[in-house]
């Protein structure tokens, strides 16, 4: 019986140098181990705030299979496998499997508004690729740019065996209620709506913060802790105007985890001024 996924899981950046050129292989283990240490239950490599649609095929294949040489016993591992075509999709969500991870993620493309048979097929095949790990829809209107029809969902719960659930990062919570489906895990996926979507049935959280804060974050969803709930809120409001992957990185070189706080392009480091910023967390 297949493993799902639980708790508190690292939207994890991915460690880059050469001015976001080339990966910074050297400093994958000591994020894992960052992370792992700070109370997380597992990583999501190659998301959002791992910059995964900027990243080759070969880069995000070879950051999955660091990940998993570098975590400790009972660490998950999921990957992101969104990609902007159904081929690359399929082929990240194989290597995945063939790799030995946990479990894959996977966005709706951006750019083409699919119609409902596009996207159902896109998901299908991808969640067939992997089969039998568990496989999540990584629903984000902000990042694809239109929302996933819960008949696609329903659709696939039907056909497709290993479908467990979804990673919602929409906001308000009056958009997440939607995918709050009967037998589907849910992952919250912005830290100040984990609270209310553990009370009304979510799982736990993927979350971007905890990349950088992880002890916040495990705290949020293990605790369900008000005072976490209140740091995270607090996070999310200062950083609203910045780049979640240069921060996070910028953080974690002054924390001495990463080497280098280097983002792909067209993505840039954080300013003078927004690393004074920063610094103030």
């Amino acid at each position: 019986m297949r493993s799902r996924l639980h708790g508190a899981i690292a939207a994890a950046v991915t460690p880059l140098r050469d001015g976001g050129r080339s990966l910074d292989e050297a400093s994958v283990a000591p994020l894992v181990r960052f992370v792992a240490e700070g109370g997380m239950d597992g990583v999501l490599t190659c998301g959002t705030t791992g910059e995964g649609v900027l990243l080759s095929v070969a880069e995000r294949r070879r950051m999955t299979e660091l990940c998993l040489e570098a975590r400790p016993p009972g660490f998950a591992v999921a990957v992101h496998a969104g990609a902007q075509t159904t081929g690359d999709t399929v082929e990240l969500a194989s290597h995945a499997r063939e790799a030995g991870a946990d479990a894959v993620a996977v966005i709706a493309p951006p750019y083409f508004p699919l119609d409902d048979l596009e996207l159902f097929d896109h998901f299908r095949r991808a969640a067939g690729a992997c089969d039998p790990l568990p496989f999540y829809i990584y629903e984000f209107v902000g990042r694809s740019g239109y929302p996933v029809p819960i008949p696609v969902i329903e659709r696939l719960r039907a056909e497709v065996p290993n479908l467990e659930g979804l990673k919602v990062s929409d906001t308000p919570f009056e958009a997440v209620k939607p995918y709050l489906l009967d037998g589907l895990d849910v992952f919250i996926g912005f830290e100040p709506l984990v609270l209310e979507g553990l009370a009304a049935g979510a799982v736990g959280a993927v979350s971007g913060l905890a990349s950088t804060w992880p002890e916040v974050t495990a705290e949020l969803v293990h605790r369900k802790s008000e005072t976490a709930g209140a740091r995270v809120n607090a996070l999310r409001d200062a950083l609203h105007d910045m780049s979640l992957p240069a921060v996070a990185k910028q953080v974690l070189v002054e924390k001495g985890v990463l080497a280098h706080a280097d983002v792909r392009a067209p993505l840039r480091r954080l300013t003078d001024q927004e690393r004074v910023r920063v610094a103030a967390l």
